[in-house]
């Protein structure tokens, strides 16, 4: 039988889908719900009674916080256990209740950045009709230049129509490159482990063209199975790996990190009026490289933006695409100390 009286308060706190902590006038964690929990990586049971600052370092001066409501966003704070997180750090008195504070710690560097996504459909959706039109109009006159430099070649003309069946083979192989971009075809998702698929992604990595940087592994081992195509996630995760490497290449102590985590409450809407979807799997691929140059930082996932001379372009934009034929998003951003790149991917989970 239903119970008419309603959930009690201590069961809404709970299952609140923000991190949020009750502290006293002395300054003491008194309560804090699930999600803080797994933010923080440490039960209430061990916070409540502990100075805030024996748990975690807010943002700001200790003076503007002193029975004040106090705002910092997109705010790095230090977890004393280990580690830093970047948040949307909120702190507001209690009325009726004198000295008594709540905290609110909203993971700001993924919330706030959703609607980029919703951006970059739309001018990838642009793009991709234009490189499907170009990859068509282009590679059939292609294929009759490197005929017709075949027969020249017959007649000693060797050199020059090497340098040209090169530079007519380099182009193909951009060509080839657009069309992995505009393939629309569905995507065959189903519930996966991702630990095999980053496994295998890691050893292919190192085998190649990552042989020389360290790859190291934080895994969330209680991580539900994740909605995914297994040859699409691949091709992210080796994607965001060679791309980490590339921008590692003059560095002699190049890393990348491999992490997994469950973001419980985590949504998104696909695009503006549809309902707000939940992502909570997500999986990060980390460096310690310089970063991606600030001017282009916000258009990283847009095609034919790169930060590399040489680049096209095209490596991330395919990553994007192939994250939101999945169902999830792609971010990037600079966190930590010591700074590091972080390419964070947001999936659904593939059972209940």
């Amino acid at each position: 039988m239903a119970d008419k009286a309603g959930p009690s308060f201590a069961a809404l706190f709970a299952a609140l889908p923000i991190a949020v902590m009750v502290i006293d006038p002395e300054g003491r964690i008194a309560s804090a719900n699930a999600e803080c929990e797994t933010l923080l990586n440490l039960s209430e049971r061990a916070m409540r009674g502990q100075p805030l600052e024996s748990v975690l370092i807010p943002p700001g001066e200790p003076s503007r916080r002193d029975n004040q409501g106090f705002s910092a966003f997109d705010a790095e704070i230090e977890i004393v256990r280990g580690g830093r997180v970047m948040v949307d750090y909120i702190e507001a008195r209690i009325p009726d209740h004198a000295g008594w504070r709540s905290i609110t710690l909203h993971h700001g560097a993924t919330s706030r950045r959703m609607g980029h996504s919703v951006d970059r459909a739309s001018a990838a959706r642009a793009a991709i009709g234009a490189a499907a039109m170009l990859a068509h109009e282009i590679k059939n006159p292609l294929s009759g230049i490197r005929g017709a430099a075949q027969l020249l070649a017959t007649d000693g003309n060797e050199e020059l129509t090497t340098l040209i069946t090169t530079e007519v083979d380099r182009i193909a192989a951009l060509i080839d490159r657009m069309q992995d971009f505009t393939d629309t075809r569905p995507l065959s998702l189903l519930p996966e482990n991702i630990y095999p698929l980053l496994d295998h992604a890691r050893r292919v990595a190192l085998a190649g063209f990552a042989r020389h940087v360290t790859i190291d592994e934080r895994f969330d081992p209680s991580l539900p199975p994740v909605l995914t195509d297994r040859d699409a996630i691949l091709q992210v995760v080796l994607n965001l790996i060679k791309n980490a490497t590339e921008a590692m290449r003059e560095q002699a102590d190049a890393r990348i990190t491999l992490a997994t985590a469950y973001r419980h409450g985590m949504a998104v809407s696909p695009a503006p009026g549809r309902p707000r979807q939940p992502l909570p799997i997500e999986i990060c691929v980390i460096d310690n490289g310089p970063g991606a140059p600030e001017d282009i930082a916000d258009h990283l996932f847009d095609p034919f933006v790169s930060g590399k001379p040489e680049g096209q372009g095209l490596g991330l934009a395919l990553v994007d695409k192939l994250v939101r034929d999945m169902g999830g998003i792609v971010q990037y951003a600079r966190e930590g100390t010591p700074p590091q790149s972080v390419f964070r991917i947001l999936l659904p989970r593939g059972s209940a």
